[in-house]
Order: C-alpha cells, then structure tokens, then sequence
C-alpha cells in the first residue's frame, strides 16, 4: 500500500512580531465536584513497561472522554468496569454518573492488561477496549442528556495483544454500514536491536455489517491491516470516508501486514535531482576574475544591462531578468574592472580584486547557477599542497 512522508515546517508569515503575551485572568476558576461510589480505573505501567513510548502512550491517557456529538456528555470506566455517562452543564452543577455498559470483570483482573479506552465513533456507536486485546463496538442509541438506554454490544473479536483506541469513524460504503478503528500497541521487537528493543504498532481494523436487508445487524471484520514505526505518533486518525490513515509522528510508519500477510516493501529509490546547465563559467587568479555567460546571438552592447559596485554585480540584457545578480564574495575595484562582448554570442566581465591573494568560494553569495573552472596551473598546485598530507603527517 502507497505512503507518503511530509515535513511540516513553521509559516513565519504568521507569527505576530508585535504580540506580547498572554496576560491570565485572576479569577477564579468555577470548580464541581460529584461523589463517587466506586473510583476511577487507573492502570498503573508495569516494570517492563519502561520506556518514553509506553509512557507517552499509556502513562499520561485521558481517562475521561468527551462525547463531540453531546458536548455536555462525559464518559469513563470506574473501578468495577462500569461505564459511566456523566453530565456537565456550566455554572450550574453536575448529574449524577449513571451506567451505559459493563465490562466483564475477568479482564479487570488481567494481569498484563492496559487501560481502558473508548472512541466515540459516531453520534450512535463507541468503540471499546477492555485492554487485554479484545475490542467491541456497541450500539449506543443517540446519548445525550435524557437519553436513558443501555449501550448494545454488536461485535466483539479478541485481537491479539492489548491495545488502545487511538480513533474511529463510521461512515456508510455502498450502501453498507462500515467502521474504521485505529488501534495502537507497543511490541518487543526482536529486530530492534540498537535502541530500546520495542516497536510502535498502528493496526487499521474495518467491521462491516455483513446481514441482509431484512435480517438483524451482523457485524464482521473485513481487512486488517498493520503499520510499524519507532515511535509514538502526535496524532493519528482515520480518513472521515476510510480511505487512508493521517499520520503526524517524529520518524516514518510503514505498512508490514495486510491480512496477516506480509507486505513486500518496494526498492528505496534514488532521489532524482534535476540538472540544469549552468548560466556562466567563473575563472579566477590571485589578481582578477573572469565571468563569461552565453548571450542571444547578435546582442549589442546597447541591450546589456551591467551595473557594478564594490560589492555587488548585476549583469542581464534588456527585457529579460538579470542573469548573475547580487552581492560579490569580496570586495572588487569597479574602476579597474570591464566587460566586453566576444564573438557576438558571450560576454565576458572581468573583476580586479580589491585585495590580492585570497581565493574566492564563490563569485556571487548564494548564487549556485554558476560554474567554477580551475586553470591547469591551479590544479596543479592544490594537487601538489594535498601530496604533503599523508597518514604520517595526520
């Protein structure tokens, strides 16, 4: 399957010069409070649970959920496995928690179970973990405040290793109900040899309903599909249609599995760079330099458009852009310094250096459209100053 890698890099265009600072209000914050009969579930890291990928994965998750379809709806799993819908109305108070699902208490008492999660996939279903690896997809009714019904279990696959849901969506495909659910996992890796000895797993399920129009929901796993990567990412999720994943992660996922099967990854092929002839030729002496550029055949010297100073150049014909422009490497003498045509097809300029001696980089700063041509005689020399440096010497 096709990826593709992007860097994402600061628009300074946007940054306000003139901004000073956040200036934080004094007032105080409006702060609720509702008793609970059972506490939050909180899954502690294990000791081999070590690394900053498991911390930044496991040990920092939100354990309360907010519903973006019912703002005022906020779901998490207490102790016992219940989940539980609490409602939050500003400036006023909040409900009372009250229970929509619950997970059975043989996982809770997992040994090397992760927490719970839970991704509101749309405005009418959720998607589970119970953090021994298996997931569910529950038909939740439209929540809300004054909805009252128990949330329905309308799938549930054991999937391997435990996981967290990162996202989820639904959407309708061909006239059948789908659902995508992005599933994170961290796994010892064996060919993780230099680093921590663990990789970061992205799994794409897609569920389906599989019965026929007049027959009840039946719910299947169509494709799975796996991604690897080194670390956790900043943000990931499912295409709204489930066409792709959006990935944004300090070091590149790739795609290893499909269906169980392994993915044949393709050749890295070698970065094409595009080559362009070079707009002039450079030669220089410890004196002088000469610059020839190729001009339209039959140029005068009434359309060459040639400006100099001590320290910048710009060189052109008439009605077209300036073909080497801008700030020279030293300092030159204008006074001492010509140019000339040659054959009715180039130009030559010639620059007397202010200071005598030094070799020059570059002719203009930055300008890499030129080309640097070094005389036999110059050759000959650097060859014979790099004969001196030998292993012995270094």
């Amino acid at each position: 399957m096709a990826a593709s890698n992007y860097s994402l890099k600061v628009n300074r265009e946007l940054l306000d010069p003139n901004f000073e600072s956040y200036r934080l209000s004094l007032d105080a914050i409006p702060t609720y409070n509702v008793e609970l009969d059972a506490a939050v579930e909180e899954v502690k890291l294990k000791d081999n649970q070590y690394t900053l990928d498991h911390m930044r994965a496991f040990g920092m998750y939100n354990y309360l959920q907010l519903d973006p379809w019912y703002e005022e709806s906020v779901f998490f799993v207490d102790c016992t496995g219940r989940i539980l819908s609490l409602t939050v109305t500003l400036d006023t108070a909040l409900g009372k928690p009250r229970e929509v699902y619950r997970i059975s208490t043989d996982c809770m008492q997992c040994e090397d179970r992760l927490c719970t999660s839970l991704s509101l996939t749309s405005a009418t279903w959720a998607a589970l973990s119970d953090g021994t690896g298996r997931l569910f997809l529950l038909h939740t009714g439209k929540r809300g405040e004054g909805s009252h019904m128990k949330w329905e279990p309308l799938f549930s696959e054991d999937t391997g290793e435990p996981f967290i849901i990162l996202h989820s969506v639904s959407h309708v495909q061909a006239g059948v109900h789908t659902m995508e659910i992005l599933l994170l996992r961290i796994q010892k890796d064996p060919q993780e040899t230099k680093g921590s000895g663990y990789s970061v797993s992205l799994e794409w399920i897609t569920v389906a309903n599989t019965a026929g129009h007049d027959q009840d929901k039946k719910y299947e796993m169509k494709k799975r599909r796996v991604l690897r990567g080194k670390s956790v990412p900043h943000y990931a999720a499912v295409e709204p249609q489930g066409k792709g994943l959006m990935v944004a992660s300090e070091k590149p996922f790739v795609f290893t599995h499909v269906d169980g099967l392994p993915v044949e990854q393709p050749d890295k092929e070698p970065m094409e760079v595009e080559k362009t002839d070079p707009i002039y030729f450079w030669q220089q002496t410890a004196e002088d330099i000469t610059v020839s550029m190729r001009m339209p055949e039959g140029i005068t010297k009434d359309e060459v458009r040639f400006r100099l100073t001590a320290d910048n150049v710009s060189v052109g014909v008439q009605g077209f852009p300036p073909l080497l422009e801008g700030q020279l490497h030293a300092s030159i003498d204008p006074e001492a310094s010509a140019w000339i045509i040659k054959n009715d097809k180039s130009l030559e300029v010639t620059l007397q250096k202010q200071s005598e001696g030094p070799m020059w980089p570059e002719l203009v700063l930055g300008d890499r459209r030129g080309e640097y041509v070094m005389n036999d005689e110059q050759a000959a020399l650097i060859h014979e100053r790099l004969t001196h440096l030998t292993s012995e010497d270094l």
